[in-house]
This record gives C-alpha cells, sequence and structure tokens, in this order.
C-alpha cells in the first residue's frame, strides 16, 4: 500500500507558501525549497498495513535509521495539525523500532525480509538487514524523533511496551560497547573492499581502554572508524539518553530513567576527558576519534553526527568555548576534509572524491551559525551549487557543481529544507535551533 504522494497535503504547502512569501525576491530559492522539501513525501515513502512506513533514502532501495530519521524531521512542524502527516511520522517510528528489535547492530534494513543487500558479509546478517554496520547514531535518532515527535503532537501512545523494550535494549548494548574489546560478540568483515568498508583485527575493529564512552565500528558515513570512540556519536548519545531518561520517568518507568541517567553522564565524562585535546593554535577542543589509549585523529566528516553538529543535536551551547574553538578548527585547513574552491568552501568526507563539499555539511554550518553574514554566504552556496537539477546533492566539487554524486540524496534535501525554514523563522519545537532561532532572527 504505497502512500498517496502525487497530492501535496494543505499543511506542507501552507509552510511552502510561508518560505515563498519570506524569500518572496528570490525564485531560486523558493524552488529549491519547494523541490527538496516535498522531496522526501513525494519519493520516498511506502505505507504497510501493519500502518508503518517504510523510507527509502533515496537510490538505495533500503530504509537507514539515520536518513529516515532526518528525512521526515521538518514535517514535525505540521504533524501536531495534520493526522496523515503524524500517522506517517509515527510509522516511521514503529518501523524503526520494530527494526532495533530485530537487530541493534545493524545501521539498513530491508522492506521485508527478502535477503538483499550485502549478504555475504562475516557478520550475523539476516534477510531482513540490508547491511550491518554498527553506528552508534542509527540507535540515537530514533529516539530523537519519538522525542520531537512526542513534543511537538503530544501524542504519547508512542511511549508503549515496545518503546520500553527498544530503549532497554539500546541502553544494554550501549553498556556492553563500553567495554568492546572484552564484552562485545560484534565483528564485521567485508572482503576486497577499501580499507573504510571492513574492520581490521578479525573484524573486532582497533583496540580501545576504558573511557566510559561507547564503542562504534563504523561513523555515520557508513566508513570504518579509524579509533573506536567516535565523540560526535557520544556527542548524540548523551543527548537521546536524556531523553530516553525524561521519557521513561515521566511514564513510570523509574529504574530505566536511572539507568540512562547514569549512563549519560559516563559518557560524557568520558567524552571531556578523554575527546578533547588542547590545540597550539585553537585551545581546548573535540577531536574527532580516540581509543582512550593516547592516540586520536584531528578532522570533521560532513555526515551527521558531527562536531560541526554538536550544538544542532543538542550537546552544547551554540557559543560554548571549546565548541567555538572546534569550529574554527574544522573550517580550515586543519581539518584534511574541508575543501576550498571557485565556488564554495565547506566540508567533505573521505567517503567521496577529493574536493568534494557535502550540502548536509553546508546545511548544518548555516544552521549551527551565530554569524548573519557567514548564514548568507552559505545560503549562496547552498543555492548556487545544485548543478542546475534543482535538488541537493551528497557531494561537489567545490570547483565545478555540475560534477557531484548522489542525484536522488532525500537526506540532504531535508537538511536543506530544515536550514531554509530556519532562515525563515521557523523550526521544530524542543530543539536547540528553535531555542536559538530568536537570537538568530535578530541578528
Amino acid at each position: 500500500m504505497e502512500l498517496m504522494t502525487t497530492h501535496v497535503p494543505k499543511s506542507l504547502n501552507k509552510v511552502i507558501g510561508e518560505v515563498e512569501k519570506y524569500f518572496s525576491s528570490n525564485e531560486k530559492i523558493s524552488k529549491l525549497f519547494r523541490n527538496c522539501f516535498l522531496n522526501t513525501y513525494q519519493t520516498t515513502l511506502t505505507g504497510k498495513e501493519d500502518d508503518t512506513t517504510f523510507v527509502v533514502t533515496g537510490d538505495i532501495p533500503a530504509m537507514w535509521l539515520r536518513d529516515s530519521a532526518s528525512q521526515v524531521r521538518p514535517y514535525l512542524m505540521v504533524a501536531a495539525e495534520d493526522r496523515q502527516i503524524a500517522k506517517i511520522i509515527k510509522g516511521v517510528i514503529r518501523r524503526q523500532f520494530d527494526y532495533i528489535l530485530q537487530d541493534p547492530y545493524a545501521n539498513a534494513f530491508n522492506e521485508t525480509a527478502n535477503g538483499n543487500g550485502h549478504q555475504t558479509d562475516e557478520t550475523d546478517m539476516s534477510p531482513i538487514v540490508w547491511e550491518r554496520k554498527y553506528e552508534i547514531d542509527s540507535l540515537c535518532y530514533p529516539i530523537q524523533l519519538a522525542y520531537l515527535y512526542w513534543k511537538e503532537t503530544n501524542d504519547h501512545s508512542i511511549f508503549d511496551r515496545t518503546f520500553f523494550d527498544v530503549i532497554r535494549m539500546i541502553h544494554k548494548t550501549w553498556k556492553v560497547e563500553q567495554n568492546h574489546n572484552e564484552l562485545s560478540s560484534y565483528r564485521f568483515n567485508r572482503k576486497n573492499v577499501r580499507r573504510i568498508d571492513t574492520l581490521p583485527n578479525g573484524g573486532k575493529g582497533a583496540e580501545t581502554a576504558w573511557t566510559g564512552m561507547t564503542w562504534s565500528g563504523f561513523r555515520p558515513s557508513d566508513d570504518t572508524c579509524l579509533y573506536g570512540y567516535h565523540i560526535p556519536s557520544n556527542m548524540f548519545a548523551v543527548v537521546v539518553l536524556d531523553y530516553a531518561k525524561e521519557i521513561s520517568r515521566q511514564f513510570g518507568e523509574l529504574e530505566l530513567g536511572k539507568g540512562c541517567e547514569a549512563l549519560g553522564k559516563e559518557i560524557k565524562n568520558g567524552i571531556e576527558q578523554y575527546g578533547t585535546i588542547n590545540h597550539p593554535l585553537y585551545g581546548r577542543v573535540y577531536v574527532y576519534e580516540t581509543d582512550g589509549k593516547g592516540n586520536y585523529v584531528i578532522m570533521d566528516d560532513a555526515n551527521v553526527p558531527s562536531l560541526l553538529a554538536a550544538p544542532y543535536l543538542g550537546y552544547c551551547d551554540y557559543k560554548d568555548e571549546t565548541y567555538q574553538n572546534t569550529r574554527k578548527l574544522i573550517l580550515s585547513r586543519e581539518n584534511p576534509y574541508y575543501y576550498e574552491g571557485k565556488i564554495a568552501n565547506g566540508i567533505g568526507s573521505p567517503h567521496t572524491p577529493d574536493h568534494y563539499i557535502w550540502h548536509i555539511a553546508l546545511s548544518v554550518q548555516g544552521m549551527t551559525s551565530i554569524s548573519a553574514n557567514e548564514r548568507r554566504k552559505i545560503l549562496q552556496y547552498l543555492t548556487t551549487t545544485d548543478g542546475g537539477e534543482g535538488y541537493m546533492h551528497e557531494g561537489f566539487h567545490a570547483d565545478n557543481p555540475a560534477e557531484y554524486t548522489r542525484s536522488w540524496f532525500a537526506w540532504s534535501n531535508s537538511m536543506f529544507s530544515e536550514f531554509i525554514l530556519s532562515l525563515s523563522g521557523k523550526a521544530i519545537k524542543d530543539t536547540p535551533l528553535y531555542r536559538e532561532l530568536d537570537k538568530i532572527m535578530k541578528d
């Protein structure tokens, strides 16, 4: 049963109209916003008989837990007034929960148990799993989406036994992965591929020491972690554990709430103790990854969670000194994936070719900036690098936006939409951006 995607709901058309009015002097922005805002709704959603919603990421016929949450996130702002949109988002959350209960280590799933995807990987694959790269953020995003859905709609029916079973499973998984070397059974090996697509050390990953943080095999880019403690993902885990604590306490799961609170504190302490260094030029900054044994990598990746996205996710204040120091570093040549070109400057990824800037990173840069001039610059970059296609892409060449990767990448379109909405004074309730918007609009 496919969703009716040819008809645009009045609620979405109303948002489009308000944005078009705000940007009435710039037809290009209005056209890009309409295309990108509707992209997920019109091309990626399938309603199922069990009232769940399957979401493809775009040109790959699988549902990523990360991407699907981000794709529908801009629609949260109309969910309170539009029951059909609320039903779609609720369906996404339900399906995400079902997937996690089947395998908390998988990052992407099939629509049915059809055996598609990377079935030859040496890990505990199953026919429902498209890919089993363990990434912390895959477990963060569904909690975030459920929490924001609740805050927008006041619908707490999603907080049933299944929800709390999911939280317990996530909590258990993150506790195990605090001591990955001794306690975890997770292994991953993919033959005859680039180093960044498989784990070393017999599929176990590089050795780590105890820090209080929780281990991740792969980054949000689906690339291998060089060191096991991915700082941006641990930041995100701290945020959603706080969400889980609030929900658990409000709906009678007091012991679970205590467990989430304690784990969140352990992870945060680990980030602040092991995930920072004193840089000779920038002062105290966050590193991208560490092993807790003194090794670390200084960089940032375009995919979210990223260091750049820390205040967007809610880990720290926009003006936090360590964040601002880190921001200056990663938006400089000190970050090996920061590219400067004839058309744009911005953050790319080892996941894509050299000198390719990601639209997602530009959108995040805009939404985390406290400078009106920087936001205007980012807007110009975004609206002049669509390659004439009317949509955002994955990465584009900094000198020639006609050279790009992934013409159909719905996550990127949704992130652009959220940035444009923020410029016109709109944001999802109970997000850091919503609370920061008054300051941004006055700037």
